[in-house]
């Protein structure tokens, strides 16, 4: 059973790795939201085509606009930091009962 513990920590510590990474990429969306970048410039496209699918399914689902803030990222991060304390944790958790 070890085995399946080890295989359930390594899980864990990857989502919790792909969790922080995306978090900072919707940072600096949010920073290059700020400044008028290059559209054409590749690093631009990635940090925008990586985040908006998520950024515009909760800009959709907001039932109300807070006066032209986009307020979508801020969202974005406290799931991101709720998926990593609640799911990150019970990974860890599971692993260590099967150890």
């Amino acid at each position: 059973m070890f085995v399946l513990g080890n295989f359930l920590k390594a899980v864990a510590i990857v989502l919790d790795y792909i969790l922080s990474i995306f978090m900072w990429i919707i940072i600096a969306r949010a920073v290059l939201s700020w400044v008028n970048p290059d559209p054409y410039n590749n690093i631009v496209r990635f940090i925008h085509n990586t985040t908006e699918p998520l950024l515009y399914q909760i800009r959709r689902r907001m039932p109300f606009d807070f006066g032209g803030i986009d307020i979508s990222p801020i969202i974005a991060m406290l799931g991101i930091i709720f998926l990593q304390n609640f799911l990150v944790g019970t990974l860890h958790k599971v692993a260590l009962s099967f150890m």
